[in-house]
């Protein structure tokens, strides 16, 4: 059974009239390891996905899977996800509307730079760290993992279900988004229906260059294992496909038949599919690989 324990982290935000934010997430450890005899251990980062949390169905069982083979395992919640620890529903409306890709890549390398101190200190080895993200959180996982501050720092980069670019919306659809100001976002699990700022269509329009997801792909260093799955009904199965292209070595595509966008997971989790296993099983090979 692994250790834990929950941190909060201030981080600095993209628009210049929010000041910070609170970043709250938890820190997982298993038992004494031989190979790490001061406890220090390589460490992995979760990002999770779009009207997702650290604790939506598959992240917990994939924390105490890596910890459980001797990773340190950082998990928490964007800001846009609007959740607090122990939240069901989107409490925090105003982080959900204003929630940028350009906030997203702030958090990620601002926790990637407070683990080994300010979090998981004696725990984690800041100089043997991972990463993995989901959906969204698989691009910020890749916008950081190409950073200038990082891309030689990263040992190893998972991505699940990833998407290949942010620009995501039709004409009429950004029509209406500048004209209201706002489009509406219905979280499928809880019946919410969410306000999303014109702020993150702004954003993939003024930083094009900087959220390039393929020329994230082209700079990154870190040997990066790209799963996807073959029947994706969110994030189609070519996306995987144009990120490996435009990908530099080290790298390997791994599509998984008949996998969904969650590989099956739903929340609250109901246990493993055999497509989750799979993507688990390819993960803690490829941190155990790279990371180890």
């Amino acid at each position: 059974m692994s250790r834990r324990e929950t941190f909060v982290l201030e981080c600095e935000t993209a628009a210049a009239d929010r000041g910070t934010v609170e970043l709250h997430g938890v820190v997982q450890w298993g038992a004494p390891d031989r190979r790490w005899p001061s406890g220090c251990r390589p460490a992995i980062l979760l990002c999770h996905g779009f009207k997702g949390f650290m604790d939506w169905g598959f992240h917990p069982p994939l924390a105490d899977l890596l910890a459980d083979r001797g990773f340190t395992v950082v998990r928490f919640n964007f800001s846009s996800s609007g959740m607090r620890p122990g939240d069901d529903l989107v409490t925090d409306v105003e982080g959900f509307r204003r929630g940028t890709y350009t906030q997203d890549r702030i958090e990620v390398l601002r926790v990637l730079s407070a683990v080994g101190s300010e979090i998981a200190a004696g725990l984690a080895d800041p100089d043997h760290l991972g990463l993995l993200g989901h959906s969204r959180g698989g691009g910020a996982a890749l916008q950081a993992a190409a950073h200038p501050d990082w891309s030689g720092r990263l040992r190893a980069l998972v991505t699940w279900a990833a998407l290949s670019s942010y620009d995501r919306y039709g004409d009429a659809v950004k029509q209406a988004w500048r004209r209201d100001g706002e489009i509406p976002i219905v979280n499928g699990r809880t019946g919410q229906e969410l306000p999303f700022s014109v702020e993150v269509l702004e954003d993939v329009e003024a930083h094009r260059e900087e959220l390039d997801l393929h020329r994230a792909a082209g700079r990154r260093r870190a040997p990066w294992l790209i799963v996807h799955g073959g029947d994706d009904e969110t994030v189609p199965a070519v996306e995987a496909e144009g990120l490996h292209r435009h990908a530099a070595d080290p790298r390997q595509l791994q599509v998984i038949a008949g996998a969904g966008h969650t590989f099956g997971a739903r929340h609250p989790f109901a246990g493993p599919t055999p497509h989750l296993i799979e993507a688990m099983n390819l993960t803690q090979t490829w941190m155990r690989r790279h990371l180890c």
